[in-house]
């Protein structure tokens, strides 16, 4: 099988393009390096540019035609920056991602996996969600994802084309073999700030104090992005038996930001001092999934701990500027 991961140099889709490769799919990578990084595409089938390319979409399939299917991954994903720029994020997540479908269908790709988040929707009053939540997305890059979902939704009614969303919960971590990891230098999720706390050696600020949860602060699914890979993989090999276009991909579990400290804390060797900080723009309570449907339909479950996932993003930490420089 050949697939085509767009955004295949950033950080999910290259670990998504390593799943491929150790499962032996071959994945073929399209990125504009807006984002992405050349190093994860090094040894891949590789092609530069933008998604809503059409005659580079057309050469891609051109040379090789053996394409089954597309894992579209390629985004910008940043809250706070989607809150600042709206009008770049609609154009980059929402108006390219329709050349792109539109692109597919010219060239007769009838399948396509299309990265989602579970930012989408309306948490409970118990912070859980499945996939018949009901959608509240909270920031423009949200309303993008969920905006997609009901653009593909509408087309695939329409057009021979089947698109199944992944909605994601939280990643952290690396791939184990250290293959890739998280190309930015400062990312600005929560792990990462704490990661760059104790690499500088002073406090992480805890961003939104007053949320509903049980300690106050924000509560997040977080998922390890080799299990999220692995879950394209299972969807790839799935995906003509499958009788839904929603699966939620987390571990079922809550941690919140506090309690993401505590085992940051467990698994590093100088703790790091917490300190509280005002919400950024865009934030939410957040939530995690209850739905065992990626379970039951890809017979895939999260099998990485959390505490594996902070190790894993901490030893690509350390790696990271010997590989990306």
């Amino acid at each position: 099988m050949r697939v085509l991961i767009t955004g295949g140099a950033g950080y999910i889709g290259s670990t998504v393009a390593s799943a491929c490769l150790d499962a032996g799919i071959t994945p073929v990578i399209l990125d504009s390096l807006v984002t992405g990084r050349r190093e994860f595409a090094e040894g891949r089938v590789f092609y530069e540019g933008d998604i809503g390319d059409g005659s580079l979409i057309d050469k891609i399939f051109a040379e090789n035609p053996d394409i089954e299917a597309v894992v579209h991954c390629a985004a910008l994903i940043v809250v706070p920056d989607s809150v600042a720029d709206p009008i770049g994020y609609y154009r980059a997540n929402v108006a390219r991602s329709l050349d792109l479908v539109d692109h597919l269908l010219r060239n007769g790709c009838e399948r396509m996996i299309f990265s989602s988040s579970a930012s989408i929707y309306q948490a409970g009053a118990d912070h859980t969600v499945d996939e018949d939540s009901p959608l509240a997305p909270q920031s423009p890059y949200a309303q993008t994802k969920a905006v997609c979902e009901a653009m593909f939704a509408d087309i695939a009614a329409s057009r021979p084309i089947r698109i199944l969303s992944l909605r994601y919960f939280n990643p952290v971590g690396a791939d184990p073999q250290m293959r890739t990891g998280l190309q930015l230098r400062r990312p600005s999720h929560a792990l990462g700030k704490m990661i760059e706390a104790y690499e500088d050696g002073v406090p992480f600020q805890v961003t939104g104090t007053g949320y509903p949860t049980r300690d106050g602060t924000g509560i997040r699914d977080y998922v390890h992005v080799w299990d999220l890979a692995t879950a394209h993989v299972a969807a790839l090999r799935r995906f003509d038996a499958l009788d839904t276009d929603v699966i939620n991909l987390g571990t079922g579990a809550g941690t919140t930001v506090r309690e993401l400290a505590q085992a940051f804390n467990r698994v590093v060797d100088r703790p790091i001092e917490v300190v509280e900080a005002p919400a950024r723009p865009g934030d939410v309570p957040g939530a995690y999934t209850r739905s065992d449907r990626a379970r039951r339909l890809l017979d895939w479950q999260a099998r990485h701990s959390l505490d594996e996932g902070i190790r894993h993003s901490l030893e690509w930490a350390a790696l990271r500027e010997t590989r990306l420089g």
